[in-house]
Parts: C-alpha cells; sequence; structure tokens
C-alpha cells in the first residue's frame, strides 16, 4: 500500500493518493489534477475514487474534472448537497481497494457536511486518518464558513458543539497510534493554531493539540469561535463551487486573453500589477493594485476582490503571467481575468518615497495606518497612534482615513503594506502616501 501526499504551500493544502494493487483512491484533490495522473502513471495504477471530505472553501477541487477523464467514482456524505455525478459516502459506507477499507466517519465541526476517512490495512488494522478540515496538527477546523452557504447553513456556535462530539466521540477513541493525515498546514485560514508537521498521530494529538485536551462543551465553543482568522471574499463562492465542480483546469486557465502592450484598457475594471513593488512605484497605470507574485498572491487576490469582480492582470514576463494565471485557477478567479498583459506604455504614475529620517523623528506628522489583521494588532500596536484597518477592509473603509496630513502605511513585513498603498494612492489624491515597507521590521520588539 502506498499513501502519498500531495502539498500545495501557497494554500497551505494538503491532497492524498492512497494506492492498493493497481488501484488509486485520491482525497480533496487541487484544481490542477495532473499531478495524480503522474503519480498514478507512475505506479501503473488506475484512478477509481476521488473523496471530497467537505465542500472546500479556501480552494477548488479537481475531483469532477477527475471524474469526467477517468470515470472515477466521486465519494461525498449525503449532507453535501452535491450537483455532480456521485456516490454518498456516510457513516458506515466503505470503499474496498482490495484487501484495504476505506471508512466514513461523519464528523461535522468545520462543516456540517465534513467527514473523515479511516484507513485499515490489509491486516484489518486501523493504520490512517484522513481527516480533511476536522482534525489538524495542533488544531481543529474553524467553526464559522458555513454560517451562509452550502448546501445546510449552521452558526458558528453549532458547528464548534458539533465539532466537540465529532472530536470526542469519532477520532479521540481511536488507537493511538493511527496516523492523522489532514487537509491542511501552517498558513491556512481554516485552522488558527496549524503545528508546521503536516502528519501526527491520535496520540500526539490527545497530548499537544489545545481542541482536544480535557474542557466541557461551553468552554470548548468559546474557545473555538474566538481569534479565528479573516474570512477571504472567495470563501463563500468556492464552496458553492466545488458542490457542482468547477470546469477543467487546463482549458480554463488557457482560455484567458492575452493582450499586446500598448492595448487600452477598459475604464471600469481593476487592474491587478503582479510586478515588484520597485518597479510598480516607478511607473504604474493609474488606480492598479501593486498585488505582488509571491507565496500567497491567491489568498491575497481573493481576499481583496470579490468573486464578481472581473480585472486586469499584468505581469513582469510571460511567464510569470501564465504562474499567476493558474494561481488564480487554484481558488476559482481565473474566469474574472479580464485579460493579461506586460507593463502598458501608459504606466507612468510614480509613488514617492518616504523621507525615512524625518518619520523616525516627528511620527506624529503623519497618519500612520495599520493594515495588519485583527489578531496581529490585539497582540500590540506597533505605533499607539496608528489607525487598524486589516487589508482585506481596506477598500471598504477608505473613508475612514483622515486626510490631513501624509499617510504612511505598515504591515508586519511589507508585503501587504505594498498593496494597501497602491489602494489608497490610488483613492487620496490631496496628500502623500507612503509605504513603510520593511522598515517596519525595526520596530518590534525583540
Amino acid at each position: 500500500m502506498i499513501i502519498q501526499q500531495f502539498y500545495d504551500k501557497g494554500l497551505a493544502h494538503a491532497s492524498y493518493a492512497v494506492i492498493r494493487t493497481g488501484k488509486m483512491i485520491v482525497i480533496d484533490p487541487a484544481r490542477n489534477p495532473q499531478p495524480y495522473y503522474d503519480f498514478a502513471a507512475q505506479h501503473d495504477a488506475d484512478i477509481v475514487g476521488v473523496i471530497e471530505t467537505h465542500p472546500h472553501a479556501d480552494f477548488v477541487s479537481s475531483h469532477l474534472e477527475i471524474h469526467q477523464a477517468t470515470n472515477a467514482v466521486i465519494y461525498a456524505s449525503k449532507l453535501t448537497g452535491a450537483a455532480y455525478p456521485h456516490e454518498t459516502f456516510d457513516d458506515g459506507d466503505v470503499i474496498q481497494l482490495n484487501d484495504v477499507k476505506l471508512k466514513a466517519l461523519n464528523t461535522p465541526g468545520h462543516s456540517p457536511d465534513s467527514i473523515c476517512i479511516l484507513l485499515e490495512d490489509e491486516q484489518g488494522k486501523e493504520t490512517a486518518i484522513f481527516t480533511g478540515d476536522t482534525l489538524f496538527v495542533g488544531d481543529v477546523g474553524r467553526p464559522d464558513l458555513r454560517e451562509n452557504v452550502g448546501n445546510i447553513t449552521a452558526k458558528k456556535e453549532e458547528l464548534a458543539r458539533q465539532m466537540y462530539q465529532s472530536t470526542r466521540q469519532k477520532l479521540m477513541t481511536l488507537p493511538k497510534g493511527v496516523v492523522v493525515y489532514p487537509a491542511h498546514g501552517p498558513g491556512s485560514l481554516c485552522g488558527k493554531n496549524m503545528s508546521p508537521d503536516l502528519q501526527s498521530t491520535i496520540g500526539r494529538e490527545l497530548r499537544e493539540n489545545y481542541a482536544l485536551q480535557l474542557m466541557d462543551e461551553l468552554t470548548f465553543i468559546k474557545t473555538l469561535t474566538t481569534d479565528q482568522p479573516f474570512v477571504p471574499k472567495y470563501f463563500g463562492y468556492d464552496v458553492e463551487l466545488n458542490k457542482t465542480g468547477a470546469p477543467a483546469f487546463e482549458q480554463s486557465v488557457y482560455g484567458v486573453e492575452k493582450l499586446a502592450t500598448g492595448t487600452s484598457l477598459q475604464k471600469d475594471i481593476i487592474i491587478i500589477d503582479s510586478r515588484p513593488k520597485q518597479q510598480f512605484r516607478n511607473g504604474h497605470v493609474a488606480g492598479a493594485i501593486n498585488l505582488q507574485d509571491g507565496e500567497k498572491f491567491e489568498t491575497w487576490l481573493g481576499s481583496i476582490l470579490a468573486p464578481d469582480e472581473p480585472f486586469y492582470l499584468i505581469g513582469e514576463n510571460p511567464e510569470k503571467l501564465e504562474i499567476l494565471i493558474k494561481k488564480a485557477a487554484k481558488i476559482g478567479y481565473e474566469n474574472n481575468i479580464k485579460a493579461t498583459l506586460l507593463s502598458p506604455a501608459n504606466a507612468t504614475v510614480t509613488l514617492p518615497a518616504l523621507d525615512l529620517e524625518n518619520f523616525r523623528v516627528n511620527p506624529g506628522s503623519y497618519t500612520i495606518v495599520d493594515v495588519r489583521n485583527h489578531g496581529e494588532v490585539s497582540d500590540g500596536k506597533i505605533f499607539e497612534s496608528a489607525i487598524s484597518i486589516p487589508l482585506p477592509e481596506l477598500r471598504e473603509r477608505l473613508n475612514e482615513i483622515p486626510t490631513d496630513k501624509p499617510i504612511v502605511i505598515h504591515c508586519a513585513a511589507g508585503y501587504r503594506s505594498a498593496v494597501a498603498v497602491s489602494i489608497v494612492a490610488a483613492k487620496i489624491h490631496n496628500v502623500l502616501v507612503y509605504d513603510l515597507g520593511e522598515v517596519v521590521t525595526e520596530y518590534f520588539v525583540h
């Protein structure tokens, strides 16, 4: 038997393949199915099934495309309300992979339709469990993403109560040696306290996971519903898209239009400029947002832009544009790209550099805006006078920024502040807008 983890660091997403005697099951696949096809070919295996632990909020799954390409059966809980061809997979249901068994466990909590998959090896021993977004290494899934979307909606307090029961009744009773394979790792917005490790055991989680420690139900609910990370704008959209199934990956990404340099752009379409911030500052199109290519590009794209907002995508070169289209597709935003292009001729708007010495001596002469997340700010402000507006909320809260003094924007390391400066400077013109950038790290107390 082979168990293979596929890990996408950008979305902190883990998917899996289980192979036994020439047959392969894929669990929670990413948008691009090619790695699973390649792995099956490498091991001379046929993909016979795809299991969805729930309709994912943070990425688009390729379950439907794999089914269409290989005729693999899609398995999902009956509670999912799946609109794609599938077989239900709930408590008591078993997938037989020759002499290996995959058993469904209904584990509501992260979502009302969450399942885990318990693996029994050829000796009948409970060996591993694929926990989806129910149990992570060091954490459990957040309960606040299904209040308004999905086939079944539920308040976060009710889902937290269900998570308490799922963990105590279904997962914590398993043998301590069972290996835990979660759908996410550190950096995912589906939890708040994940370990850097990408697998664990039930025994280790019983010892170390804060959510599995001895506490009553009310304490658990309060603990789980507080201090969760922000919810990107695309999460609800992806739940609904995953309920129906996404279009084929390659066809979708290669269908994005590419414009020649110099082509005029529609005035009412947002422009995402992914070039390095110094290139952007030296010359960009008026109104463009400087969302640089980086490890979390797709998360920030789906946090700043809503799923119904079309946009132009500007890139440093054609190769990077191809990569960014595929990153956008991971969250289902490739069809929102009106067209891609290299920097056009009218990229003439510049951004000023901050006089750091003057800022250090006279910080009170500036309006300081902190675009870190609420959880980061609650741990302590860097500048006491700073106005806190998290980056995902900035476009909607620009009217809260005073314009009687020059504006300085900071985050924790410089990536988000570059985005924020481009957003603010595009709308506020009567004062200068500066980026504190990486210099902010000098202000942290060590």
